[in-house]
């Protein structure tokens, strides 16, 4: 299976291979509203997401996006293709933002598959993989390790 620019439901154990990596079709820009919303409903209140005067003094210039939400935005767009058929969430390990994000910015999302193995259960197997976030000029603002519990298709496919 090429894995490059899918949206699927269809994806499981046995379609992810090793060094397979994909860019997922679907971006997102985030919207203000969107960000301050999040941002207060997890209790981050720090002014740097909020307060656009103090922002203007500040090395970055203008308020930031909250980077748990951009984790968020990104681990979603890349579970469209990656997690349909996911039975659990086992881990996120190496996560690094790299690069500030503002609100307004467009967020693309890219995946490799890293690691596909066996699990204890027969009707599934985990897939490690490593997404990739990136902002609307190409810059790296995001990086991190996932840990999937994933149907084999043998077992799933035809219910």
């Amino acid at each position: 299976m090429q894995l490059n620019q899918l949206t699927e439901r269809d994806n499981y154990f046995e379609d992810f291979v090793v060094g397979d990596v994909m860019k997922h079709v679907r971006s997102k820009t985030l919207e203000p509203l969107e960000q301050v919303l999040i941002t207060n409903m997890v209790m981050n209140t720090a002014s740097g997401h909020f307060d656009e005067e103090v922002m203007k003094s500040h090395p970055m210039g203008k308020r930031l996006s909250f980077g748990g939400v951009n984790i968020a935005m990104f681990v979603g767009m890349a579970s469209q293709d990656t997690a349909e058929n996911a039975i659990a969430e086992l881990g996120m390990d190496k996560i690094r933002l790299q690069g500030p994000v503002f609100h307004g910015d467009t967020l693309t999302a890219y995946t490799e598959v890293l690691e596909v193995g066996p699990a204890e259960r027969e009707d599934a197997g985990i897939v490690r993989f490593r997404h990739i976030g990136t902002k609307q000029d190409g810059s790296i603002v995001f990086e991190g390790e996932r840990t999937v519990l994933i149907k084999r298709r043998s077992h799933w496919g035809a219910r």
